[in-house]
């Protein structure tokens, strides 16, 4: 099982690995638009009742690599502020827990 942390880990070391440290939080806001343009796009195929079996297979695979890009993307942003997730986790989920919809 991998962890956020592991995954704010994979996102410094694919950054540094390529070259893209200067990446403002702005750019990576809009890589993340992106990215979850990308998975609205593979959502649709594989609810699209004119796709056959194979394209929703294809298009099911896709879903689970666009979230991890969603998510990838999301912990360089969180990387970009020196966020630690797990920790913003943890508090947001207590507080959630105490609150009332």
């Amino acid at each position: 099982m991998v962890t956020i942390r592991q995954i704010q880990d994979q996102a410094r070391e694919l950054k540094k690995a390529n070259g893209w440290q200067g990446i403002s939080p702005e750019q990576r806001l809009l890589y993340l638009n992106s990215e979850v343009g990308e998975l609205s796009r593979e959502v649709l195929r594989l609810t699209d009742v004119n796709e056959s079996d194979a394209a929703k297979a294809e298009a099911r695979a896709n879903v689970g690599y666009e979230i991890y890009d969603c998510v990838w993307n999301l912990c360089d942003l969180a990387n970009l502020f020196d966020l630690d997730l797990e920790a913003a986790f943890e508090q947001k989920a207590a507080i959630n827990r105490n609150r009332r919809w």
